[in-house]
């Protein structure tokens, strides 16, 4: 497994955490990064990715909610809703990274820890989200290399 699909999993898996958990989610990401120590190849883009999402969480979430036809985010599994907050950032933030690749890590993150339902659902919405992004019709403002909110 690579370092950025491991960082993806971890990413997500912080996050479903952070989800599930009440407090404080920098104390929850320390818990967690003290529990399941990232090694040092996937920890930049592991913390890349969590803080993003964390910055950007109110963002995110309006444009998953937007793009998913009658599914509030609450009604969404906590898997397939922090898979698709973790490819949002991306497909909005990484630029470095093809749409294609974020989608289908997204979607193989999803198969992997959700349903069987999870890769469609997930193509589903990612797919809107992108095909609306390259037709500039959203965009999410987030400071790339400190993953501060603008």
């Amino acid at each position: 497994m690579g370092n950025r699909r491991k960082s993806r999993e971890l990413a997500m898996q912080v996050l479903f955490y952070m989800d599930m958990s009440q407090g404080d989610p920098k104390e929850l990401l320390e818990r967690f990064c003290n529990n399941f120590t990232p090694s040092k190849q996937v920890l930049p883009f592991f913390l890349k990715l969590v803080k993003g999402v964390m910055q950007a969480g109110p963002e995110i979430d309006a444009i998953i909610e937007r793009f998913s036809a009658n599914w509030k985010l609450s009604r969404m599994s906590c898997v397939d809703r922090n898979v698709m907050r973790i490819a949002v950032y991306e497909l909005l933030c990484c630029h470095d990274i093809p749409s294609k690749v974020s989608i289908n890590e997204a979607i193989d993150v999803g198969k992997k820890f959700g349903t069987d339902e999870s890769g469609a659902f997930i193509n589903g919405i990612l797919d809107s989200i992108r095909i609306a992004f390259e037709k500039n019709e959203i965009n999410i403002k987030v400071d790339i290399q400190t993953n501060e909110t603008s």
